[in-house]
């Protein structure tokens, strides 16, 4: 992981605006819950009314509703309403004033509302009670039950209202509105004020057990009775509320948008941005390899390195950006959320996250192992995709197909396997946490609906909290869908680290000298060498001396160190022991550039690029003029052949050079080393594909250059280097002659041999 974050330090700018564009995003996600909670909850059920205070009242019930109020609170609620007209209208205007006001008056509204909407059985057995202790009404308590509400008011010579509605069951029932009889007792003396306040003490001991969200709801009921009874159009309030809440809710809908808008753009941004780097650094590591380091990790393991590893964290980095980041404020947010909807159900919650915790950290620790494997394989993979296609000729000339074709199927199937594994695995991960989040819902569903039913916990509450705990749940849905990337990730940041890490075998020296040109013999000074892990050298005391514009020979049997020799010139390697002198000084103390510029190299293998005949004549020296190319062209021979091409200097070369013949291939590769005019020229095995009578003027023709560079030759025939002002003779690493060509017939046997067998 911290080596996925090192690779976004650079772009912490844009991490630091995609951290703020997900708080705004995190903000309006855990905002949207609230306002569906206050649709359900103040929009449906309380008819967009917001406080338990009416906006506007009658004169008679702005009186009674006084009834049970304390003195302070009859002073406050005087200072609340002004009168206009018939009516009293609310002054307070201000949120957080209703608010206070709300709980000033909680008490005294909810023993309104209640004593408003007294059922006709309970309001009788009131009349009871009230008349058993006056002997001249006793005669009468044995008629109120057959009596309605009218003949009892007429008897008592008291106004009563009484209305009709559905109770909770749906069965039509007489409510009574008992505090005109209450209010006027009050006047006449009948009940004192101490009574009053009995009263009033008695139902706020029941209203304890009451839940305050049943208090409030029976205080909006109060508010919206009175409103409607003053003429307040109460629908156009709902209506207006639920656009007001509505609109909102579009709004930060809209917000969200444009932040995940926003933040997709950026992560993706810093995701391409960190593959585009690593995919530079790998190259300009891999272009300063040795062929030692080169031979360490293999062509196929550095090309899946740079790509299919690199995509791995391109994609986590943009993903990581995205949800993981988003994961803790999301969760931290929707944990704050819950605690302040108060419900209590802050245990299931707690519960969720230790049981998907549980459930994640076993399926990772199963799966993670699997993953270091899977990246080993895919290099196993490449590698032998890619040495079948190469190879694809010698296979279908040996019949090999099926023996190839199993070899295939084999590292195949190893990698299927090993996915499919994973895969599997994985595949727990969704359904379990589906399962986990459906459970959660439940349970918080039968816990609300007993508090639904306690009166402490509104519907639309339930609904908030539900939302909460999924977006808490989600939270940690969208670390563990991380977690099955981030382990391949981890690994593919541990393997392009390893390439980063590596130091080149062969450095340039802190203050290096620069040759600016060539004019002194290059020598060889008792130099050993062996690769990097081998136990014997392939070279030993190679000890000799070359004059500038001269030609140097070196034949020897196959595997004996020739081209490896010839290696350690251009410092493709670096000796083991001894030193390579240039100019008398040692090789190691020149840049790469200055000693590479002086250099020509023509590979055993004839490597050409696509593009156009030009375009590799020119690889080494863009700056070439015609007469350079020209030169070049004639002296390897390949002059006669370019002519006969379409567009001549501009003919299409192919990938590799596949539309050229092997001699062709390799007379351009040659062309290609002779257009800088280089002071030393090096010819590993390069005519091994051309006949003798072109070998021949080739040879020639380098004899008679004009400008007459240094140059080794490497070859297997006699006939090649037989010319040559010197020639080396390599048997087991080891120089074993060393002279002219008639020099070597008479003096060794080993030279002898190679020049009599051909």
């Amino acid at each position: 992981m911290t080596k996925i974050f090192k690779n976004m330090a650079p772009y912490w700018y844009m991490i630091v605006a995609i951290v703020l564009l997900l708080v705004v995003q995190a903000f309006g996600d855990l905002s949207l819950p609230q306002y569906t909670s206050d649709i359900i909850d103040v929009g449906i059920q309380n008819k967009g009314v917001e406080h338990i205070l009416p906006v506007k009242m009658t004169e008679d019930e702005y009186e009674i509703s006084q009834l049970y109020m304390t003195s302070k609170e009859k002073r406050i609620w005087k200072d609340t309403y002004e009168k206009k007209g018939e009516y009293y209208i609310c002054k307070a205007e201000d949120e957080e004033k209703l608010d206070q006001l709300d709980d000033t008056f909680l008490t005294a509204i909810f023993l309104n509302h209640n004593m408003s909407n007294v059922k006709e059985s309970q309001f009788k057995k009131m009349i009871k009670n009230s008349i058993a202790s006056n002997p001249a009404m006793a005669p009468m308590k044995d008629k109120i039950d057959d009596m309605s509400v009218d003949e009892i008011g007429k008897m008592l010579n008291m106004e009563f209202k009484s209305f009709q509605e559905e109770d909770d069951n749906g069965k039509k029932v007489i409510y009574v509105d008992v505090r005109p009889m209450l209010y006027q007792m009050k006047q006449t003396g009948m009940m004192s004020a101490k009574d009053i306040q009995k009263s009033r003490e008695e139902i706020e001991k029941k209203m304890n057990d009451i839940g305050e969200s049943t208090l409030f709801s029976t205080g909006v009921a109060y508010a919206t009775k009175c409103d409607k009874a003053a003429g307040v159009d109460i629908d156009k309030i709902q209506t207006d509320y639920l656009w007001k809440e509505g609109g909102r809710m579009l709004g930060i809908a809209f917000m969200i948008l444009v932040a995940a808008v926003g933040v997709g753009f950026l992560a993706s941004k810093v995701g391409a941005s960190v593959g585009r780097d690593l995919r530079g650094k790998i190259y300009k590591k891999v272009m300063g390899f040795s062929n030692a380091e080169m031979n360490r990790f293999s062509t196929a393991s550095l090309i899946t390195r740079s790509t299919n590893d690199i995509q791995q964290i391109q994609m986590v980095t943009a993903v990581m950006l995205r949800l993981l980041l988003y994961a803790p404020i999301i969760g931290i947010g929707g944990i704050i959320k819950v605690y302040q909807t108060g419900a209590g159900m802050e245990w299931i919650i707690a519960l969720a996250v230790v049981v998907i915790l549980g459930f994640v950290m076993l399926l990772v620790s199963i799966a993670m192992p699997k993953f270091k494997i899977m990246q080993t394989l895919v290099d196993g993979l490449n590698l032998v995709s890619r040495e079948i296609l190469t190879g694809l000729s010698v296979i279908r000339a040996f019949g090999r197909e099926k023996t190839e074709e199993e070899r295939f199927d084999e590292a195949n199937k190893k990698l299927t396997g090993t996915q499919l594994f994973t895969n599997r695995i994985m595949t727990f991960m969704m359904p379990g946490m589906m399962f986990i989040m459906y459970s959660v819902t439940i349970l918080i569903t039968w816990v609300s609906a007993q508090k639904i039913d306690a009166g402490t916990l509104q519907v639309g509450a339930m609904t908030a909290f539900i939302t909460y705990a999924m977006q808490i749940v989600m939270a940690f849905l969208m670390m563990t869908a991380m977690s099955i990337m981030v382990p391949r990730a981890g690994v593919a940041a541990d393997r392009i680290d390893e390439v980063l890490k590596t130091e080149a075998s062969v450095q340039d020296v802190k203050k290096p000298e620069t040759l600016k040109e060539h004019k002194g013999v290059l020598e060889f000074s008792h130099v050993d060498f062996k690769y990097t892990g081998a136990e014997h050298n392939v070279l030993s005391d190679i000890d000799f001396k070359v004059e500038p514009g001269k030609i140097t020979a070196i034949i020897g049997s196959t595997g004996c160190g020739k081209s490896t020799l010839v290696n350690l010139i251009p410092r493709f390697y670096d000796a083991t022991e001894g030193e390579i002198d240039i100019a008398g000084e040692n090789v190691r103390e020149y840049t790469y550039e200055s000693l590479r510029k002086m250099i020509s190299v023509v590979p055993q293998k004839a490597q050409l690029f696509a593009g156009t005949i030009r375009d590799n004549l020119m690889f080494g020296c863009p700056d070439a003029t015609e007469e350079q190319i020209e030169e070049a062209l004639v002296i390897s021979q390949a002059k006669e052949f370019v002519d006969t091409k379409e567009g001549r200097l501009d003919a299409v070369v192919e990938q590799g050079g596949k539309n050229l013949s092997g001699g062709q291939r390799q007379r351009l590769t040659l062309a290609r080393a002779l257009v800088p005019q280089s002071d030393i020229l090096i010819m590993d095995d390069s005519a091994s594909a051309l006949d003798y009578a072109t070998d021949a003027k080739l040879r020639k023709a380098i004899q008679n250059m004009k400008r007459k560079p240094t140059v080794f030759i490497v070859s297997q025939r006699t006939s090649s280097i037989q010319d040559a002002d010197s020639i080396l003779v390599l048997d087991d690493g080891k120089i074993a002659g060393k002279g002219t060509h008639e020099e070597l017939i008479a003096s060794c046997d080993i030279y002898r041999e190679i020049y009599e067998t051909q």
